[in-house]
């Protein structure tokens, strides 16, 4: 076996393979139509989603997708548009108009391809009358402080938006809808994947509300004002406009787990997965992770040593200061620090987009000796956890996983050696 690093990278980049939207996205074309076909999309891995339908589309198309500065791509007959991940600005706000204008006018003989990833509700700011970017820039880091989940957020994200919530495939009728959809949702389910632009689903604003409440967000008033009326009730998945249209998931984090676990078994280590649905507070998911891992190393169970112990989902972050880092570096600072001076543990937790919350690491590695190499870095981990600065402490060891943008997004990936 090579070093832990190198194969956790492997392993790493074996999920990622498996979410390739070159090899994915033609599994799923739908049937051509009699008129055109306009692409629109939104995400992370929306410029190589577009790429690759441009590859395998052997048809007239033109189209707009809108991703995260930086994660562009090639395209010939699309449009790629760049604007700002997590917080939204003004060029996303561009870019939501020019989508929403793309595709209206539209004939029952046209299609409409829609691309979408994690990362669209950010890249996809359009307030309903009355609210500003602003306010939605306000929602948006109020969201993202609470420590709420993923499901929960984008719920509320859809009502004081005119693009989210099946809003973009209603603007689209009487075209049909075909959306091709990358899950970071736990679930899968792709109603809630970039909130909704083209799939519409369940949620109400009592949810909505009551997520509000749970979470003890303050938004701003007007915000409040216009969830708690009924301009802000999204589409129900009955609405008569999105008969037709189709859902295809063609990526997920189930699918690449399975990947990264026939990788591991070729090089010889068995693994586990443990699932691909996981959430919670990352510190309190990586103390549980990091209590397994130690049970294995100590007493070879569950799971008989060597093994990778694979896992999936989307942690939250519940914000008590200003420090750097994301879900995946506060996972795994809290499992360092559940492993510390254990032999034989190491791990990887990393976003596979490649990107963990707002610097340019997609995560971490960390092992036994982790939290002793930061003390006489002069870094106190357990301080640093409680600062929300998981950034800084790895990167005072050098232990940051820095891959770059991977051009998919099926949330995160911890993977555990024990050997």
């Amino acid at each position: 076996m090579t070093d832990p690093k190198t194969f956790l990278t492997s392993i790493f980049n074996a999920a990622v393979a498996a979410a390739d939207p070159e090899k994915t996205i033609r599994n799923h074309l739908p049937a051509k139509p009699k008129g055109r076909t306009v692409v629109v999309g939104a995400g992370k891995g929306s410029a190589q989603m577009a790429a690759a339908f441009e590859k395998v589309w052997d048809g007239p198309i033109d189209g707009l997708v809108v991703t995260r500065y930086g994660y562009g791509a090639r395209c010939e007959r699309i449009e790629i548009i760049e604007a700002a991940h997590p917080v939204p600005d003004a060029a996303g706000l561009e870019a939501s108009r020019r989508l929403l204008e793309k595709v209206r006018g539209l004939t029952s003989d046209d299609l409409v391809v829609a691309l979408i990833s994690g990362g669209g509700s950010a890249l996809l700011p359009s307030p309903a009358p009355g609210l500003t970017l602003a306010d939605e820039i306000a929602v948006n880091e109020a969201l993202l402080a609470s420590g709420a989940p993923i499901a929960a957020m984008n719920t509320i994200r859809k009502h004081v938006s005119t693009i989210k919530g099946g809003r973009l495939a209603a603007a689209a009728h009487p075209a049909r809808v075909v959306s091709l959809v990358v899950s970071d949702i736990p679930g899968d389910n792709p109603a809630l994947v970039a909130s909704g632009p083209t799939v519409p689903d369940t949620g109400s604003r009592a949810d909505a509300l009551a997520s509000i409440a749970a979470y003890g967000m303050k938004l701003p008033d007007a915000v409040m004002a216009h969830i708690n009326s009924t301009a802000a009730d999204a589409p129900r998945p009955d609405d008569r406009r999105f008969a037709g249209n189709e859902v295809h998931l063609t990526a997920s984090a189930g699918v690449s787990l399975e990947a990264a676990a026939a990788d591991a078994e070729r090089q010889g280590i068995q693994a586990v997965i443990l699932s691909d649905a996981i959430e919670g507070e990352a510190r309190e998911v990586g103390g549980v992770h990091a209590a397994i891992a130690r049970e294995v190393a100590t007493r070879n169970r569950p799971f008989k040593k060597p093994v990778l112990i694979l896992s999936g989902g989307e942690t939250t972050v519940t914000l008590r200061a200003k420090g750097k880092g994301g879900r995946n570096s506060e996972f795994l600072l809290a499992f360092a620090i559940g492993i510390d001076g254990v032999n034989g543990i190491d791990a990887l937790a990393a976003d596979t987009d490649g990107i963990d919350g707002s610097e340019n690491n997609a995560g971490a590695f960390a092992n036994g000796s982790t939290v002793a190499r930061m003390r006489a870095a002069g870094v106190d981990a357990k301080a640093m956890l409680a600062g929300n600065n998981a950034w800084t402490a790895f990167n005072a060891v050098g232990d940051l996983f820095v891959p770059g943008p991977t051009g998919t997004n099926v949330n995160d990936l911890r993977a555990i050696l024990v050997r």
